[in-house]
């Protein structure tokens, strides 16, 4: 997997199409803290990109073995696009049903609370989550923690969260992502109230 490391993306591409698996797993490490943020920021859901997640990698996998893969283009941006058509195509089939899930499409635009002035119990509740948050990011392993307070607290973009930490910015986001989850099953597990 070393010397996989060294490759390009291309390189790889070809290697897992005549067969190798351990090229696609060099791909999607490479790859997959961006792709997955990409999503998110598209979807606003972390259990719906992490489904997206898994259906554009498996795209990827079908067209590669499938030798349709063209070497034409960065890689990222091939995997970014399979992201964006599925991502289309599920809003279309939505709308074509009427059965948009709430969880899929969250209400935005002018319905939203943060185009209207936040009243002092808005800003209490919003205290009392960031708090009652910050006390769960002890449960989670230090780079995690780490990545978190810098994003969410400390307002800093991932290339300044990089730059301070001395890790590339896949590193930073994969930490972003994977914190998030933990949160996420912390406060399932724990049945933990944002404002209690």
């Amino acid at each position: 997997m070393n010397n996989l490391s060294a490759l390009t993306d291309h390189e790889l591409v070809k290697l897992y199409e005549e067969g190798n698996d351990s090229a696609f797993d060099v791909l999607l490490e490479r790859h997959q803290a961006y792709i997955f943020s990409y999503i998110l920021f598209l979807v606003k859901d972390t259990d719906v990109a992490n489904d997206f997640f898994q259906d554009t990698f498996q795209r990827a996998i079908v067209a590669i073995r499938s030798h349709k893969y063209q070497t034409s283009g960065k890689f990222s941006a091939w995997l970014t696009r399979i992201a964006h058509n599925l991502i289309v195509d599920k809003s279309r089939e939505c709308e074509q049903t009427c059965t948009i899930r709430e969880e899929f499409v969250k209400p935005r635009a002018l319905n939203s609370l943060r185009l209207s002035e936040a009243t002092r119990e808005d800003e209490m509740i919003d205290y009392q989550s960031r708090e009652s948050i910050r006390r769960l990011l002890d449960y989670l392993p230090e780079p995690q923690k780490e990545v978190i307070m810098m994003r969410f607290y400390d307002d800093l973009s991932f290339k300044e969260i990089a730059q301070q930490t001395g890790v590339s910015i896949n590193t930073a986001l994969g930490r972003c992502r994977y914190a998030l989850i933990n949160l996420r099953k912390l406060i399932g597990n724990k049945q933990f109230s944002l404002v209690g």
